[in-house]
C-alpha cells in the first residue's frame, strides 16, 4: 500500500498570513526567479479546497447540495492531493482538526505534519470584515460561533468554528507535530522566525542568501505591487484590495473599547496563553470607553 502521508499543512484561521507564508516558503525552497507570482501559488503548494481534485473525485463534475455531500467526497479528494506530488508538499487549509459527520476533516492517513500560522484575534476581526465586507460586530459574532462555516460557490466548505476552538483543534491534535508561526513575529523578526521554521521544525539547513532574497521578495509592498499590478484570483469581488494594510496593532485605531472588550471576552484564555503581552493594553483599552 502507497505510503501517503505526505502533506504538510499550512492551517490557519481566515485572514492571518495564510497566503504570505505559501509565497515565503515558494521563494525560499524554488530556485531564484522561478517562484509563482500570488496568483500561481499552486504550482508550489495546493490547497484543500481545489474543485479539479474534487472532481476528479467524484469521477467527473463535483456536485453537492449540501454539506453532507461535501464530507462525503473530502476524504478521497485529500488522498488524491496527497498522491499529486512524490514527497512532502505544503497544502493550504483553513477547516479545524477535527470530526465531523463521523469522517476527520484533516485525516490522519495524508498527514505528515502542520505549520499553524496564528494572528492576533483583534486584527483578525479587522482583516475578516474587510475580506466579507460585512461590520466588525458580525464577524466578531461568526468568530466566536461553533457553528462557522465558510463556503465556495462550487460548495466546497471550511469549517472555522470559533477562533479560539480553530487553533486548539490543531495544536492539540493528538499525534500531529505542529509548529505554531505567530504573523506578529514574522513581521517583526522575520529572519528568525523563518529560521525556527526552517531548521528547527522542518530540519531544512537554511541558506542565509536565500533566506534573505525569500523575506526581501515576500514583503507585504512587494506582494500588494503584486496584486496591483496582476490582481488576485483568492480576492473576492466585493473587496477593493487583499493586501491592504499588512500591519500588526490595527485594532487600535478601527475598533471601539466595546468591540476590544468583546474579543477579550470570548477568548481570553487564548489571548493569555499566545498573546500574553496584549492583556493589559487590551484591558485598558476596552475600559476607556
Amino acid at each position: 500500500m502507497t505510503d501517503l502521508h505526505r502533506i504538510i499543512w499550512l492551517a490557519s484561521y481566515p485572514k492571518s498570513g495564510n497566503t504570505w507564508i505559501r509565497s515565503l516558503l515558494a521563494h525560499y525552497f524554488m530556485p531564484k526567479g522561478a517562484a509563482p507570482d500570488i496568483n500561481n501559488l499552486r504550482q508550489f503548494t495546493t490547497g484543500d479546497g481545489r474543485a479539479d481534485f474534487y472532481a476528479k473525485a467524484s469521477g467527473g463534475e463535483y456536485k453537492a447540495d449540501s454539506i453532507e455531500d461535501w464530507v462525503r467526497v473530502r476524504g478521497k479528494a485529500l488522498r488524491l492531493i496527497a498522491a499529486s506530488k512524490p514527497n512532502h508538499h505544503f497544502v493550504k487549509t483553513h477547516c479545524q482538526a477535527v470530526e465531523f459527520m463521523g469522517e476527520p476533516l484533516i485525516p490522519s492517513d495524508v498527514t505528515a505534519a502542520a505549520i499553524y500560522i496564528l494572528r492576533n484575534p483583534f486584527d483578525v476581526a479587522l482583516s475578516y470584515t474587510r475580506h466579507a465586507s460585512s461590520d466588525v460586530d458580525t464577524v466578531i459574532e461568526r468568530m466566536g460561533a461553533r457553528e462557522n462555516i465558510m463556503g465556495s460557490p462550487q460548495h466546497i466548505y471550511d469549517m472555522l468554528g470559533r477562533w479560539d476552538d480553530h487553533i486548539d483543534t490543531w495544536v492539540n491534535s493528538k499525534g500531529l507535530a505542529v509548529h505554531v508561526v505567530r504573523y506578529e513575529d514574522l513581521l517583526k523578526r522575520p529572519g528568525p522566525t523563518m529560521r525556527h521554521l526552517l531548521d528547527g521544525f522542518l530540519k531544512v539547513k537554511v541558506d542565509a542568501p536565500k533566506l534573505a532574497y525569500a523575506i526581501k521578495s515576500t514583503s507585504f509592498e512587494a506582494m500588494r505591487r503584486q496584486e496591483a499590478k496582476l490582481g488576485f484570483r483568492e480576492r473576492p469581488p466585493s473587496m477593493a484590495q487583499f493586501f491592504a494594510r499588512g500591519q500588526a496593532g490595527v485594532w487600535r485605531d478601527e475598533m471601539t473599547p466595546a468591540q476590544v472588550a468583546r474579543v477579550r471576552d470570548l477568548f481570553l484564555p487564548a489571548i493569555a496563553q499566545w498573546y500574553p503581552e496584549m492583556l493589559d493594553e487590551t484591558a485598558a483599552f476596552a475600559k476607556a470607553g
